[in-house]
């Protein structure tokens, strides 16, 4: 099936990409611009990306600020909102710029007459659930400040829909890819260096996970194909996944060091890395450590259906291909730290855990 010949499919005279400097922006800016797209990215990070640099519009500024949304939004047909400040941020700089940035961004889409707007949620919008797989139907329940922003932003979404608006909503897995740091490269970096992964609980929960590549895909189908089909909510996922054990286990085989993946009782961890946290000296939140020993999956169906959407990577291939790209790229990054996911986050008492694995 041909979707790039569906209605509006490539013919954008220019698309705005919010969050262009982050980790999905960069990739589906590439991802665009292979595709013939003229692209204006708007991010309150400076845009860095060499490869990229002069062959799209840059805007510096805040998804906050009206002025400078006004002047993004101009001659802009299509939005692809991948702006958010990420769990590691400020509680009111997650909630306003979640929910106050996508209001003033789709007010201002509205205001000049945006033919599509492409809305990038997240499953956290589910909470911590008690079945599986997640359905789009399924209650939401934002858990923490990203949660609640996120839920609160599809909530902005769909008064706009009902305003006219065509604004399909994408509810990705945890994405993963080239350019992804973050939580990953603190696992990363003790693959490299031939230490086992610790395990929260026995590891035999079921963890979907997603390749940017096939997150672009879906991007890229709900931008193209007929806004009667679109404008909707899809979650996005792979298509194939095992265990939580079995899928990171693939990447200490890749590694080469005979290191295995180590299940640890989860309750006392959990505890644990709650006490850390408050502590400031770990640097994982709530919805990683949470979630990390209970299943986490969603129906992809309805995208399959409705969309066409076919994932091309399993959780062990993007994790392999993550893990790849963090290789070749390890000293471009080595004394960089930071909370987003373009940069990798301080190990902090990891650190000392590490030693033991």
């Amino acid at each position: 099936m041909d979707h790039t010949s569906a209605s509006g499919g490539g013919n954008w005279r220019r698309v705005l990409v919010t969050g262009g400097a982050g980790f999905t922006g960069i990739n589906l800016i590439r991802y665009l611009l292979d595709r013939g797209v003229t692209v204006r990215s708007l991010d309150l990070a400076p845009f860095t990306y060499a490869d990229c640099l002069g062959r799209i519009e840059v805007i510096d500024g805040d998804i906050r600020d009206e002025a400078t949304v006004a002047r993004a939004m101009k001659d802009v047909d299509l939005v692809i909102h991948c702006a958010m400040a990420l769990p590691l941020y400020a509680e009111k700089d997650i909630l306003t710029t979640g929910i106050d940035g996508t209001r003033v961004l789709l007010a201002a889409a509205q205001r000049e007459k945006v033919a599509r707007f492409v809305h990038i949620s997240s499953t956290a919008v589910y909470g911590i659930p008690d079945h599986h797989p997640l359905l789009e139907t399924d209650k939401l329940d934002g858990v923490g400040p990203y949660g609640i922003a996120k839920v609160e932003a599809e909530t902005v979404c769909a008064e706009f829909r009902a305003q006219g608006m065509v604004v399909p909503v994408i509810r990705p897995k945890s994405f993963i890819g080239p350019e992804r740091l973050g939580v990953f490269a603190l696992l990363y970096d003790w693959a490299k260096d031939g230490r086992g992964f610790p395990m929260i609980g026995n590891g035999n929960n079921r963890y979907q996970l997603l390749d940017i590549g096939d997150l672009c895909q879906a991007i890229w189908l709900c931008s193209t194909l007929d806004e009667k089909i679109v404008n909707d909510v899809f979650n996005i996922g792979a298509g194939e996944f095992t265990t939580m054990k079995q899928d990171w286990q693939a990447v200490l085989d890749h590694a080469g060091h005979g290191k295995k993946v180590v299940g640890m009782p989860a309750a006392p961890l959990i505890w644990t890395l709650r006490i850390l946290e408050k502590l400031g000296i770990s640097p994982l939140y709530k919805w990683v450590y949470e979630t990390a020993s209970k299943d986490s999956f969603v129906s992809i169906d309805k995208a399959r259906r409705v969309l066409g959407y076919a994932p091309q990577y399993s959780n062990q291939q993007a994790l392999v291909r993550n893990f790849e790209w963090y290789l070749a790229h390890v000293d471009e990054f080595r004394n960089a730290s930071g909370v987003s996911h373009r940069v990798p986050w301080k190990q902090g008492i990891l650190g000392v855990a590490k030693k033991f694995f």
